[in-house]
């Protein structure tokens, strides 16, 4: 575990805020800095930060959802060791860790939309991934496709990283028509983004992953993490298999 000296100060206006206004103050060596807590590249940058920032909030769903795939998976009498993985926003390398201590897995390739990511899971993690690979699935290149389609995933995992502008719909649907029919599929989503005052699209896209022949085999409620003010953010866990591409613009 790295340590990280930094002392966080969390001010009495941000205990009200709404989870994707979350802000607190950092100071490093005497020097005190505003961020945010999307603000992951930032993050990222502090040997350490992330992981210890987190655990405070008793962040689970690295575990969670890992654990949730795992225990689908026996149930259907598979093991981990088979699987081709794409992680799918896999930032400094959380998920990816536990999905090797949980699953094994054959192939583990992470991916995100920022290089702060990548160079902090190579820094804090290096032995997790097979390959970690920086693109924007929203508008993917012809190289970027041909790239990934190489590795011909079975799995498909996404973790905290929905919605609030990280992964749009637009890229998730690119990720989830990467990987083969049959493909196990795991992530999880915060709840205000499946009900029908969704204007993130995630709810829609939920829908039609069902209509168009997603096998659901669970879905779960949750504590994701604890806000600034010490309350409970529900997220939930889906995890099933692929059965076709989501067809239609996004």
């Amino acid at each position: 575990m790295i340590t990280c000296p930094v002392e966080v100060v969390i001010p009495e206006e941000c205990r009200t805020l709404d989870q994707n206004e979350e802000w607190i103050e950092i100071v490093i060596d005497g020097k005190a800095e505003k961020i945010r807590l999307h603000d992951y590249g930032r993050f990222y940058e502090i040997p350490g930060f992330y992981d210890q920032f987190y655990r405070n909030l008793q962040c689970r769903s690295p575990q969670v959802v890992c654990e949730t795939l795992k225990r689908q998976m026996a149930k259907c009498g598979q093991d981990g060791n088979a699987l081709r993985v794409l992680d799918f926003g896999a930032g400094n390398g959380q998920v990816g860790e536990r999905l090797r201590q949980e699953l094994g897995c054959e192939t583990l390739v992470g991916l995100d939309i920022i290089p702060e990511a990548r160079e902090a899971a190579l820094r804090d993690r290096p032995a997790v991934y097979d390959n970690y690979y920086v693109m924007d699935l929203a508008d993917p290149s012809a190289h970027a496709r041909e790239t990934l389609g190489g590795s011909h995933f079975n799995a498909l995992v996404t973790v905290a990283a929905l919605g609030f502008g990280d992964i749009g719909t637009r890229a998730f649907v690119n990720a989830y028509n990467l990987v083969a029919d049959r493909a196990w599929v795991a992530f999880n989503i915060k709840e205000c983004f499946l009900s029908d005052s969704d204007n993130s699209g995630f709810s829609d896209i939920i829908d039609q992953l069902i209509a168009q022949g997603f096998e659901l085999l669970e879905s779960r409620r949750y504590c994701h993490r604890l806000s600034l003010a010490g309350e409970q953010l529900h997220y939930r866990v889906i995890v099933g298999r692929k059965n076709g591409n989501i067809r239609g613009e996004q």
